[in-house]
């Protein structure tokens, strides 16, 4: 993920400068500033880290998920490494990209499943062992590694010798060598060898407790199918369900204490980073501003946008179909653009369902220090797919799925 999720941040980034103090708090909003968020469910998550320039949305909220399962299993608080995540995957990807002659998706962008393939395949380190800076900044700035990289594998595809070098792939991880840096076969934490591969053992992560979760009319329900997105390059699989499921194995994962990776699409309107909101207001529903019907009717379109998108304050929302979800999707109106941390649920103060969402663009420029709070409708609407502990499905739908 994603490149829609790389504009809307580098807008972002032209008008505020990212704190690099980290808070691990979700602020009540206070009662004359519109919004009146009521925690429900809570759960333990690490401080909020900040992509910066860099399209790796999807590892850091996938290690943040792994982040606080550690903490649900009695585990110390550990700061995973996000960049040796995206050294692997994109190592990987470089060569399918080669075979299939170019057709096929490749850049910085990635999925939750990228995270738990590396974790299987290459292990895990601390980000004190392993944080990708090596260029002189001291966050990610990928935008320059991301176009050398693509023209690398390019270049190869070319094949300009007739035949292309057993050394190809070498020259490629130098590459990534030069700007992440190189990856420790070996390392000391805690006072404690490990390679790579202990640690995750030590860890005691293991990624085939972990499942997405889809809800396409496409396929059919309670069945496996590779979702169509351009950043799934391993063409990974995820478990289609009925929206309606789709939630209840979203609340009950949070209600039994596991938090949730969320892939989404933020580029909405109805998505407000500044005022920490994300909703889906019906522009149909009169009292949205509070008038009378008569008046509302007499608006103009853009005078209705207006009111609806203050922030201000709760708004009735759409009510959300399985049939509006396929819509959007089919009509690339929700794409695989951001990935997030889904770790609790609010209530506004008219009692609407919210939930909360950790995100990786950093804390100290917006309301809620780098959280915000989707409502029920956007989360409905808007869901790409869902990353969950399989255990903390209901058991009638493990059975469904045959888990």
């Amino acid at each position: 993920m994603m490149k829609k999720a790389i504009a809307i941040l580098a807008l972002f980034f032209l008008g505020f400068t990212i704190s690099s103090s980290a808070q691990d708090t979700v602020k009540e909003e206070k009662a004359d500033s519109g919004y009146v968020f009521k925690e429900v469910i809570k759960l333990p998550a690490t401080s909020v880290k900040s992509q910066n320039r860099s399209g790796t949305c999807w590892s850091y909220s996938t290690i943040s998920f792994l982040e606080s399962e550690l903490l649900r299993t009695g585990k110390d608080t550990f700061d995973l490494s996000e960049m040796f995540i995206v050294y692997y995957t994109y190592s990987d990807k470089a060569p399918l990209y080669v075979r299939y002659h170019g057709e096929h998706n490749f850049g910085g962008g990635g999925a939750a499943h990228d995270v738990t393939y590396v974790l299987e395949n290459y292990g895990m380190v601390p980000n004190e062992v392993y944080d990708g800076l090596v260029i002189g900044e001291d966050k990610p700035v990928h935008g320059e590694m991301d176009i050398v990289l693509k023209a690398y594998v390019d270049a190869i595809i070319k094949n300009r010798n007739r035949k292309i070098t057993p050394v190809w792939h070498d020259g490629f991880n130098g590459v990534l060598d030069a700007y992440l840096g190189e990856i420790p076969e070996a390392f000391t934490y805690d006072g404690v060898e490990y390679t790579p591969e202990s640690f995750r053992d030590m860890l005691g992560l293991n990624p085939d407790d972990y499942v997405e979760i889809a809800s396409f009319n496409h396929h059919p329900f309670y069945e496996k199918f590779i979702l169509e997105v351009p950043d799934n390059w391993l063409m990974d699989e995820v478990y289609n369900v009925p929206m309606d499921e789709m939630m209840e194995i979203l609340d009950t994962s949070l209600k039994e204490g596991y938090t949730v990776v969320w892939g989404s699409d933020i580029s909405e309107k109805g998505f407000s980073w500044k005022n920490g909101v994300a909703i889906v207001p019906d522009k149909e529903a009169p009292e949205l501003a509070g008038l009378e019907q008569a008046k509302w009717e007499k608006m103009t379109d853009k005078e209705k946008e207006k009111l609806l998108y203050k922030f201000n304050g709760p708004v009735p929302e759409k009510m959300i179909t399985q049939e509006m979800r396929q819509e959007e999707f089919d009509n690339y109106k929700t794409t695989d653009d951001h990935g997030m941390h889904i770790i609790g649920m609010a209530k506004d103060q008219n009692g609407n369902t919210y939930y909360i969402v950790k995100n990786s663009w950093g804390v100290g420029t917006q309301k809620y220090d780098g959280y915000f709070y989707a409502s029920k409708p956007f989360v409905e609407l808007k869901t790409m797919d869902l990353m969950v502990h399989k255990d903390a499905i209901p058991k009638h739908l493990r059975k469904k799925l045959g888990l």
